[in-house]
């Protein structure tokens, strides 16, 4: 076999390849061993070929045994995700086997099926989220694939299906229309309170909002890298003030405090809505 049909095998198969696969396809020993000996393709472990300019990230979970998974799939999609550690994810299937490699500090999932080399599904990469990162991490991933229209009605029915029972309820909640992760993690949190949000609400005169709690209370979130700098501070203050020049309030809450001080965020909350209830902060 010709080092260049060689190559295009294996770059069809995402850059990374099972040595006694590409035998099985027709190579010979010494058809590989030339292509090796010629830069064309670099040995990751024993057993296992890759291109040299294949996913660094697909070749790492190849070194490891699998396909990239979990937080690492979506991370390489663009979505949201509060968890965004830099460990690689690594699905080996039902029974694969684990390679320990120099700087290891991947994480193993293990969940049904054989795996091969490459990346994940994304409904794959959502339920492996849900089971490895919790309720949140995987709520406003959802919710930021949705929106991104990375997921239609039928994968996002398969994702539900593939969810522990307690968790399904997430899928039914979750909407097409977060500007970010942040306002689902928000929304989610008062939805453990019994509290019901309007979302993206278009106010005249003022514009869309994020939340509408009470038909008077504005809750904002600004994202960590949204609103910094004067210009942007000096829009949001102006768009306070037209909010409160038509009998509304605002709360606003950036990244840290909803993620890192949510016990500050819910009492604002709580105070400022049993105040517009006559409570006795009122």
């Amino acid at each position: 076999m010709r080092t260049s049909t060689a190559v295009d095998l294996v770059a069809r198969a995402g850059g990374v390849m099972r040595r006694a696969h590409l035998l099985a396809h027709g190579a010979t020993v010494a058809d590989i061993r030339r292509a090796v000996r010629a830069d064309a393709f670099e040995r990751l472990r024993e057993g296992v070929l890759a291109l040299p300019g294949a996913d660094p990230m697909v070749k790492e979970a190849a070194v490891h045994g699998g396909s990239v998974a979990c937080a690492s799939a979506l991370h390489r999609l663009g979505v949201w995700l509060w968890d965004d550690e830099a460990r690689l994810h690594v699905w080996l299937g039902t029974s694969g086997r684990r390679h320990p490699h120099p700087g290891c500090r991947c994480v193993t999932h293990h969940d049904a099926g054989t795996s091969a080399f490459g990346v994940v599904s994304i409904v794959q990469a959502l339920v492996q989220v849900a089971s490895c990162l919790g309720d949140e991490v995987f709520f406003a991933a959802f919710e930021s694939a949705w929106r991104k229209g990375m997921i239609d009605r039928a994968q996002r029915a398969e994702v539900r299906a593939g969810l522990r029972a307690g968790q399904r309820r997430l899928v039914d909640l979750a909407r097409p229309d977060a500007d970010s992760g942040l306002e689902s993690i928000l929304r989610l949190r008062l939805s453990r309170l019994g509290i019901r949000l309007e979302c993206q609400v278009r106010i005249p005169g003022v514009g869309i909002v994020d939340f509408l709690l009470d038909g008077r209370i504005i809750l904002e979130t600004d994202g960590r890298a949204n609103h910094d700098g004067l210009v942007m501070r000096h829009k949001d203050l102006r768009r306070d003030a037209l909010a409160a020049a038509r009998g509304f309030e605002t709360l606003r809450f950036d990244y840290a405090l909803v993620l890192h001080e949510w016990h500050l965020v819910e009492a604002a909350i709580l105070a400022r809505r049993a105040r517009a209830h006559g409570g006795p902060h009122a």
